[in-house]
């Protein structure tokens, strides 16, 4: 019978860790999460998988759905777009567009970066719906949003304009930007563009909102947002040597505390943390027992190269878990996911690594299931005579 099996392991002890802890970095926003982009882990999460009003952060979907559209040629760059009366009716951010405009695909990505056009939004979501409405894009992007894995998020419309029931939590907004930075990288050079002039029709109008991009701190992204009731918030990133950090923010008081704030993180996240290579050469972390098979035990390997992204400071050692149902039924193919190992250390969220088989291991044939069969007897009748004995 199949049974779950536990194993603690000490992997190995480092100079790095726990005196600057992720949970102890105190931030100002409301809810938040900082995700390395290397690794995946979560660097600091708070109400994290609250549904939330997202404000203008929400355009980041809008965003996502246009650059599918744009990779499966349903649009390109040059496509010219017509403006409703209804989209150019938006207050807010807004290109200033009128009915009478005709505007090109890129273009209105840029207005939606850049300016954060409440319109421009608008005037993508149309052509892209399915029934030509706002509302329709908005279920659209909802059903888009549940495949991608963004589970607390719902859009009534696109540009995040105040409307009941329109959330979504930090967590998915991390995901929708790790998305937009990983696969669309042709067009995420629009989200460091400083400044779009669209037609001369607002000078004053025409900067990006997002305080970190002047600052010299390899911020090149993503998107800000506000509203009454959601605050100032942030979807940032940064690149700074061979690291990348994404974060979201949101409930802030004032732009100036968003500003701060944003800056806080960025910091910290980079100069806190360090990348540490672990298990690398993809050693045996266990043997685990084979039943009826052609070898007795089989290897648990990492499924791939672990870094971790531990503090920089003080001296603590990663310990790790192993569980997995065994012994394991032959027969067992190599590079089957056998089981899990979870990676702890202080200052950091544990980390899951898959274990996998490291070899073939074949079901017993008749002359191994008979020495099986032999050894049960064996061991049947000793401890039937050692009972006797006692």
């Amino acid at each position: 019978m199949l049974r779950p099996l536990i194993a603690a392991v000490l992997l190995s002890t480092f100079t790095f860790a726990s005196s600057a802890l992720a949970q102890e970095f105190a931030t100002q926003a409301g809810a938040a999460v900082v995700v390395d982009h290397n690794t995946g882990q979560i660097l600091l999460s708070k109400n994290a998988d609250v549904p939330l009003p997202p404000a203008s952060m929400s355009k980041l979907m809008t965003l996502n759905m246009t650059f599918e559209a744009l990779a499966s040629g349903q649009l390109t760059l040059e496509t010219e777009l017509p403006v409703s009366q209804e989209a150019a009716s938006y207050g807010g951010s807004t290109m200033f567009l009128d009915p009478r405009d005709r505007v090109s695909v890129e273009d209105l990505i840029r207005g939606v970066v850049v300016l954060s056009g409440n319109d421009a939004s608008a005037v993508l979501a149309e052509a892209l719906s399915p029934d030509g409405t706002e509302a329709g894009f908005g279920r659209m992007m909802t059903e888009r949003a549940r495949e991608l894995g963004m589970v607390n998020s719902v859009f009534r419309n696109s540009n995040g304009w105040p409307a009941p029931g329109h959330v979504m939590s930090m967590n998915d907004l991390a995901i929708l930007a790790e998305r937009l930075i990983t696969e669309f990288p042709v067009y995420y050079k629009y989200f460091s563009e400083t400044e779009f002039a669209f037609d001369g029709r607002s000078p004053s109008n025409r900067y990006n909102r997002n305080p970190l991009l002047r600052l010299n701190i390899g911020a090149d992204g993503l998107k800000t947002g506000h509203t009454q009731e959601a605050g100032f918030g942030l979807v940032g990133s940064a690149v700074q040597g061979d690291r990348r950090v994404t974060f979201v923010i949101s409930g802030l008081d004032s732009e100036a505390a968003r500003a701060e704030e944003s800056e806080r993180i960025v910091n910290w996240a980079f100069r806190q943390f360090a990348e540490v290579e672990l298990l690398a050469d993809q050693k045996a972390i266990l043997q685990a027992d084979v039943f009826m098979g052609e070898a007795e035990t089989v290897d648990l390997i990492p499924e791939n190269a672990v870094t971790l992204l531990l503090p920089v400071t003080g001296r603590k050692a990663v310990t790790g878990e192993i569980t997995y149902d065994g012994p394991i039924k032959a027969p067992v193919t190599a590079g089957t996911r056998l089981g899990t190992l979870t990676l702890s250390h202080p200052g950091v969220p544990p980390v899951e690594v898959p274990l996998i088989a490291a070899a073939d291991v074949e079901r017993a044939g008749p002359m191994r299931r008979l020495e099986i069969a032999g050894g049960r007897v064996a061991g049947d009748l000793l401890g039937s005579a050692m009972e006797r004995f006692q």
